[in-house]
């Protein structure tokens, strides 16, 4: 089978305009009704840079309303090897734009030989974000955090967006969904410059735990289930998911370290 050929307006190697040219859908569609129906939403997720590179983490509780939907739904995800995304907002639309920018991203690469710089993918998932304005003004609102590990600055670097794809770079740490302002008044006490994979991992953890004692949306850890944050770091080494167990034995450290100091009433 061949591949077509596009004499004019040749998409290149933007997968989003590739499916344009045959016909596809691309995210969202732009109209509906007026009344959007009750959505499943992620809540709260962080992003930290430390000496290495960057940690994001997320908790795993998704609502509907004033219910919990799902207990352990992903929010922190591999973009490339060397960047992830985690999302907030609507759940559904949040993971389908994660899928079409990881394609994108893949699809880049195969066309190109070489892979998006980090800013080009940060750019490109603004975009992607724009398109969703229209679904956003009816409810499904999608806010990701993208960070990744720039190779030729050498260091970790984390990008924020708004609902109508601002996208804006975060010189330490930034984190959003409901509990987003909780957790990022305990990682800004807890950070500083140089923090190692530990520390950066605990005090990702901390900022959830803190948003999940003051958000109810945001759920905490779950030792009878098992269900503990999703952690990842992202380095020159590439994307690496933190093990639960390791994420749960940080935890227990962290609860036992408040417990001491009196700071679990």
């Amino acid at each position: 089978m061949s591949l077509p050929l596009f004499p004019t307006n040749d998409p290149g190697p933007s997968f989003s305009e590739l499916l344009k040219r045959v016909g596809g859908d691309v995210v969202v569609p732009e109209s509906g009704s007026d009344a959007a129906p009750q959505v499943t939403h992620g809540t709260t997720v962080v992003a930290i840079r430390y000496a290495d590179g960057v940690v994001m983490a997320g908790d795993r509780r998704a609502t509907e309303g004033y219910s919990i939907a799902h207990r352990a739904i992903e929010k922190v995800f591999p973009a490339d090897r060397h960047s992830g995304v985690s999302i907030a907002g609507a759940a559904g639309p949040a993971m389908e734009m994660v899928r079409l920018f990881q394609t994108n991203l893949e699809h880049y690469e195969k066309v190109e030989g070489a892979a998006l710089s980090l800013e080009g993918k940060a750019n490109q998932l603004s975009q992607m974000v724009r398109q969703n304005l229209p679904a956003a003004m009816q409810g499904f609102v999608v806010v990701p955090i993208f960070a990744g590990y720039d190779l030729r600055r050498r260091m970790g670097r984390i990008f924020k967006y708004d609902v109508t794809g601002g996208r804006y770079e975060e010189a330490d740490f930034h984190s959003t969904g409901s509990g987003g302002r909780d957790a990022r008044t305990t990682i800004k006490l807890g950070w500083k410059d140089g923090l190692d994979r530990a520390a950066a991992i605990e005090l990702a953890i901390d900022g959830l735990y803190e948003a999940a004692d003051e958000d109810t949306a945001t759920g905490g850890p779950d030792p009878v289930r098992g269900i503990y944050p999703t952690v990842a770091t992202i380095t020159d080494a590439g994307f690496e998911r933190v093990a639960d167990e390791e994420v749960a034995e940080r935890f227990q450290t962290l609860i036992q370290r408040k417990t001491e100091a009196g700071q679990m009433a």
